[in-house]
C-alpha cells in the first residue's frame, strides 16, 4: 500500500534510508538527514511511503528545485529507499510512478533526478542538455517534462541536499 508519510513514520524512513543506503553500490551518503532536512524546511512537496503488512518497506521524496534560481514548478525526485529484504519486488517503482502521478496533479510542470538511465528510463526520464546539474556527468542527470515548455539552465536542488 502506498500512502503518505505521516509523524508516526519518521523513525521508520530514517532507518530504512540508512538501510537502504548502506548496501547501495556507492554506500550510505547522508540521504536519511536530506529527507529530515526537507522536512525540517517544509520542502518536502511529497513525502510517500509503501506499507507492506504495517511495515515501512519503501520511501520515495520529491521536493522543489529551482532552475537559474527561479521556482519553476519542477520537483527532484530523490532519495528513494527500499528496505534491503523487499528490494527487486517493485516497491521503488511504485513509490516512484505513485509520487509522478501526483506531482502531475499538483500541477507540476516537471521532475528531474540524478541516477542511473537503465533504471529511471522506464520512467520516461531521459537526459535534456536544456537542464543542468553542475559537477555530474550529463547522462545521469535526468527529466520528465509533464508539459511542452521545459525551462532552460542550471537546476539547484534544496540546500539539505547539500549543495
Amino acid at each position: 500500500m502506498i500512502r503518505n508519510e505521516t509523524a508516526a513514520d519518521h523513525a521508520a524512513i530514517h532507518g530504512l534510508t540508512i538501510a537502504a543506503f548502506e548496501t547501495s553500490r556507492f554506500g550510505y551518503q547522508g540521504e536519511a538527514e536530506i529527507v529530515e532536512g526537507l522536512r525540517r524546511a517544509g520542502a518536502l512537496t511529497l513525502s510517500l511511503v509503501g506499507d507492506r503488512d504495517g511495515a515501512i518497506a519503501g520511501h520515495v521524496a520529491f521536493s522543489p528545485v529551482t532552475v537559474e534560481g527561479t521556482s519553476c514548478d519542477w520537483y527532484g525526485l530523490a532519495p528513494v529507499s527500499v528496505a534491503p529484504d523487499h528490494q527487486g519486488q517493485g516497491i521503488g517503482a511504485g513509490l516512484i510512478r505513485e509520487g509522478l502521478a501526483q506531482l502531475k496533479v499538483l500541477g507540476a510542470q516537471g521532475c528531474v533526478l540524478l541516477g542511473d538511465p537503465a533504471y529511471y528510463g522506464r520512467f520516461g526520464f531521459q537526459n535534456d542538455p536544456r537542464l543542468t546539474l553542475a559537477g555530474v556527468p550529463p547522462e545521469y542527470f535526468q527529466a520528465l517534462p509533464f508539459t511542452l515548455e521545459v525551462p532552460q539552465g542550471a537546476v539547484a536542488f534544496h540546500a539539505a541536499f547539500g549543495g
